[in-house]
């Protein structure tokens, strides 16, 4: 693969890096939330309340990024975002220790790493997407398979962690992944990042983005891309356990982690193809994620409800990054609103996909299969919106051809 990378191979090696540390944030804490319980009396109230605090700060994020980049400019935001992650999990392997009430410095540490990977998701797919390189749609797969590479990292090396070190020494842990995202602040410092329209951050670029059916569309297949991964990677661990009866570390690695190792091979094949082919792509791995739902939940195996899971990861690899640089290619003038408003509705669909999984099963006698296939509406949902997609994008070719 050539690319016209030049000087951008540093900005390119700090967004990658950036993912890595998105990745972190997302899979570090879930697997503390039964050592929290322990060490500081948890409720299993108080730790959804985190999530649910985790999950807002960064819908907060971003819908009010936009003019905060407008005004301070890409790069200072970028290495404020980094600096952010980095003093949360500082934080969070110290206040718990330090301050009167444990809960109240864990919430604090998770409110300003959520500030910091709020702006992650926002900048760093605009920041590669500018960049100079001759297939955008395989620098975009690229970048987000760094997000499934660095779960799988996460899981495997605090798996590795906990089995030399015992999970008491979790603040260790921490303090290793500070470090990270801390030094990649001072990456982005020097890297060259090409302006991307941080000036069409204004009300009346979102406006105009919000009468435009196109985008509509578009955010309904980010909506259902987060839906649809997260009902999945969520449960993957609880369905591994409940349906083999093995224990958690095995959960982990055979449910999650197998989830993310497919869904970063997805990624990398998904980086092969040309911009030009997206939509077809998108259209089969759709398909793909139906399928794989319906054996999760179907399957009276539970080795082929797991092997679902993996098909999952493999399935609904493409559709983020791929939306995101459809994206960008149909709707150039967006700008930082295009990305800030479709990043939102990826995280609406993080949530809303695990959340309708967990309360289908539980209506259906905490069976996870169940709850599975009562969130198939989500691929199925991403299915119709890429048909309404083709559509529209088949009838502005033909304008454009009739014009000229």
């Amino acid at each position: 693969m050539q690319l016209h990378t030049g000087s951008y191979r540093r900005t390119i090696a700090a967004c990658f890096i950036g993912y890595v540390a998105q990745a972190a944030i997302c899979t570090l804490a879930p697997l503390l939330y039964v050592q929290f319980r322990s060490e500081f009396s948890l409720s299993l109230d108080q730790i959804a309340l985190m999530i649910t605090v985790t999950f807002f700060t960064q819908l907060l994020v971003d819908l009010t990024s936009s003019p905060v980049v407008a005004r301070l400019g890409c790069r200072a935001c970028i290495v404020a975002a980094h600096l952010l992650v980095s003093a949360g999990f500082a934080l969070m392997s110290v206040l718990p220790d330090i301050l009167p009430d444990a809960y109240a410095g864990l919430m604090l540490s998770v409110i300003v790493y959520s500030l910091g990977a709020g702006l992650i998701e926002v900048l760093v797919s605009p920041i590669i997407e500018a960049c100079p390189t001759r297939r955008k749609n395989a620098m975009m797969n690229l970048l987000h398979s760094c997000f499934a590479w660095g779960q799988v990292l996460v899981i495997l090396g605090s798996t590795l962690f906990f089995a030399l070190a015992g999970i008491k020494n979790w603040r260790w842990l921490a303090r290793v992944w500070a470090v990270v995202p801390f030094c990649n602040a001072f990456l982005f410092l020097g890297a060259p990042i090409v302006p991307f329209g941080e000036e069409a951050a204004s009300a009346g670029q979102m406006r105009l983005l919000l009468r435009s059916g196109l985008f509509w569309l578009l955010l309904v297949i980010m909506v259902s891309s987060g839906a649809t991964e997260l009902a999945v990677s969520q449960w993957a661990s609880t369905l591994a356990e409940a349906g083999l009866g093995v224990s958690k570390t095995v959960g982990d690695l055979a449910g999650p982690c197998l989830f993310s190792v497919f869904m970063g091979l997805g990624r990398l094949i998904g980086a092969r193809f040309d911009d030009s082919a997206r939509l077809r792509v998108m259209t089969g791995a759709g398909i793909l994620c139906v399928l794989s739902y319906l054996l999760i939940a179907l399957s009276p195996a539970p080795a082929l409800s797991l092997a679902g899971c993996a098909l999952c990861g493999l399935a609904v690899s493409v559709s983020w990054p791929m939306t995101l640089g459809l994206a960008a290619q149909a709707m150039p003038q967006g700008g930082m609103a295009l990305f800030a408003l479709l990043a939102f509705g990826g995280d609406i669909g993080c949530t809303t996909g695990p959340s309708l999984a967990g309360l289908v099963a539980g209506r259906c006698g905490d069976d996870l299969q169940m709850g599975i296939l009562g969130a198939i509406v989500f691929p199925l949902l991403m299915l119709a919106a890429l048909l309404g997609v083709g559509r529209k994008m088949r009838k502005q070719t033909n304008d454009v051809n009739s014009q000229s």
